[in-house]
């Protein structure tokens, strides 16, 4: 029996090659020079893209194939792949939630520690050999503080828990009011930041969610508030992120996920601030390894005519 036909738009960790080229017919597309030839040539036989959150699909890919079944995605976020265009074909799209929920969460609670307590700076303090003949400034306390969590989802919550366990008083803004979660509701981003010490985006990409978070919401943060993101760069406003920074509208922020990755703005690197990650809420070898086996069961499943495991929409 022929394989099915997968197009891989970017690739995944080595460890999972084996297993996709034992099972389909892989297609590299990112090892190919003409894109747009390849595609056409084999656009008959693709019934399956598998891609990257950060990658996504676009609607000229989607329609470029007509036998397409369904699009895999390694990463929660979906905001890269055009779901109108994949829903208007009835092609089924699965992502990879709730593996990735505890590293990223992790990560939300390590940035707030790490600009509080300046835990880079205190590194270089001592690496440097400034403790020699200096002590270090003090810092600001985290816990027992105020945390405001914009999207209480699956990672909003588990950053909530977490933050529980500091004595923080919790808060949030969500798309709907849950009824299920203890924490106070607000209406709108601008109340939550007014409330908070702690504004930690944790809501998903696309456009409902571009630049929710902009001038009047850091300002209602106020000079001893700090901005965590580990969502994805389009939601806040970042032409304001950075002015607040520079002009101590907000005392910090943490950053994961930024515009234009991997080249972000240069201005933040020259900021004493701020934090700096390159995108690494779910990057343990654990992680990305039950990411990609859910890829692969949702393929298996697919290809079974068996329902997928973490469908994006029914």
């Amino acid at each position: 029996m022929k394989k099915p036909d997968v197009l891989m738009i970017g690739p995944y960790p080595d460890w999972e090659m084996p297993a996709l080229e034992a099972a389909y017919q892989v297609h590299k597309l990112w090892l190919v020079d003409d894109r747009d030839a390849y595609i056409n040539r084999h656009a008959e036989d693709i019934r399956a893209i598998a891609t990257r959150g950060d990658l996504g699909a676009s609607a000229e890919l989607i329609e470029a194939l007509p036998n397409l079944e369904m699009i895999g995605c390694f990463g929660v976020g979906t905001d890269a792949i055009n779901l109108t265009a994949a829903q208007a074909r009835g092609v089924k799209v699965s992502n990879t939630p709730d593996v990735l929920t505890g590293d990223v969460a992790d990560l939300a609670i390590a940035l707030c520690l790490a600009v509080t307590r300046k835990i880079p700076d205190s590194d270089v303090f001592v690496r440097d050999g400034s403790w020699n003949s200096s002590t270090m400034p003090l810092t600001s306390r985290f816990f027992g503080k105020r945390m405001g969590i914009v999207g209480l989802g699956r990672i909003g919550m588990a950053i909530a828990k977490r933050a529980s366990g500091f004595d923080m008083e919790i808060s949030y803004h969500n798309r709907n009011k849950r009824l299920d979660v203890p924490y106070h509701y607000c209406e709108t981003v601008e109340a939550l930041a007014a409330q908070c010490d702690y504004l930690v985006a944790a809501v998903a990409g696309g456009a409902a969610s571009k630049a929710m978070i902009g001038s009047a919401a850091l300002i209602a943060l106020g000079p001893e508030g700090y901005f965590i993101n580990i969502a994805r760069g389009s939601v806040v406003d970042e032409a304001a992120l950075l002015h607040s920074l520079q002009n101590g509208v907000i005392k910090g922020a943490g950053l994961d996920v930024f515009l234009n990755e991997p080249k972000i703005d240069t201005r933040f690197a020259k900021l004493n601030n701020v934090v700096l990650l390159p995108h690494i809420g779910s990057a343990t070898l654990d992680t990305r390894k039950a990411m990609g086996k859910l890829v692969r069961d949702n393929l298996a499943a697919h290809f079974a005519g068996k329902p997928l495991l973490t469908p994006v929409f029914a």
